[in-house]
């Protein structure tokens, strides 16, 4: 069995921590000279748990130990800040990870980011600023797209999206119109959520607004209701995710004429892969087109990778400038 469990907490953490400095900051390790090691280990924060897990991590483990022609082991890790931790301590060499662990990762340990996590066609989306008062945030009509995920027409306007035609949900588009909620309730949601609230709170601040004192926050829970606060006249504007308004369509079958989409963030990045730096290029080539094709291999592996981490697919179209992007956002409110 490859199956490991990774405490993120306590003396773990704190052990993990300790020996980061060691391993990240001194002298290379043997494998970083071209030899290979005869094993390598992946912390990941699976999507399945208990019994389930080695189960759900051999194939994956198994696949590439037969690709690469050496051990591949897996240890599961609590949390996505562990998987950083287990880098920085060599207790592992790649971490699937979300996308500000990849940053982490990135600048604290030098690693090399080399897959993006693709759910649904998509490595990144956008945060949706949606509206009941078109009056004030649009400057056109509001115009119907579909959205091609759930089949359904919704709308939009600003030119964020073409009416007619499928909706791409592709920012950043319409930032500008933000500037008009100065003194209007905002639907924001947690203050560690992306979509939510850090890149639209972000926005509203490149564009002046004192996002304490210059809007009313509504605080809610999830992006469901973020959609439902605007629909209901609970709050003039909502953020959410890409398109949010599907998870209330049945609830609220109007919902295009209530909550209209008026702009789009900065694309917040879906997560990755990443790998150390001690590990030899051609073993990390290897390894990333490996991994590349394993959605692609077999139908039990698409299968294993949805259950395992949510996903559809990795691709090697790392666009380092999100991550990058991302990374800067999240130092904002680091604390």
């Amino acid at each position: 069995m490859r199956t490991k469990t990774l405490l993120a907490s306590g003396a773990a953490a704190t052990l993990a921590l300790g020996l980061a400095g060691c391993s990240a900051g001194g002298e290379d390790t043997a494998s970083a000279d071209g030899e290979w090691p005869e094993s390598i280990t992946i912390s990941l924060v699976p999507s399945v748990e208990g019994e389930d897990l080695a189960e759900a991590l051999d194939p994956l483990t198994g696949y590439l130990s037969d690709g690469l022609g050496i051990e591949v082991e897996g240890v599961v890790a609590n949390n996505y800040a562990a998987t950083v931790e287990a880098l920085g301590a060599d207790q592992a060499q790649v971490v699937i990870t979300d996308a500000g662990s990849l940053y982490q990762a990135t600048q604290q340990y030098d690693a090399e980011l080399i897959l993006r996590d693709v759910r649904f066609g998509a490595t990144s989306y956008a945060s949706v600023a949606y509206t009941n008062d078109p009056d004030t945030y649009c400057e056109d009509e509001p115009v119907l797209a579909t959205y091609e995920a759930s089949g359904i027409e919704l709308s939009y306007c600003n030119g964020i999206e073409p009416g007619g035609e499928s909706a791409t949900g592709q920012g950043p588009a319409g930032i500008e119109a933000l500037a008009e909620a100065e003194g209007a309730k905002v639907a924001l949601q947690a203050a560690t959520s992306p979509a939510g609230y850090q890149y639209p709170v972000v926005a509203m601040r490149e564009l002046g607004l004192d996002t304490d004192a210059d809007i009313e926050q509504i605080p809610v829970e999830g992006n469901n209701n973020a959609v439902l606060a605007v629909a209901n006249g609970d709050a003039e504007i909502g953020f959410a995710y890409w398109d949010a308004r599907t998870t209330v369509a049945e609830e609220v079958p109007d919902i295009a004429e209530k909550a209209v989409a008026f702009a789009y963030s900065d694309m917040i990045p879906n997560g990755g892969v990443a790998a150390s730096n001690t590990l030899p290029d051609d073993l990390v080539a290897e390894l990333t087109s490996l991994m590349d094709e394993y959605a692609d291999s077999s139908e039990e592996a698409a299968t294993v990778m949805f259950d395992l981490v949510g996903l559809s697919d990795w691709s090697a179209d790392t666009a380092e400038d999100e991550i990058t992007r991302y990374g800067e956002i999240l130092e904002q409110f680091a604390g």
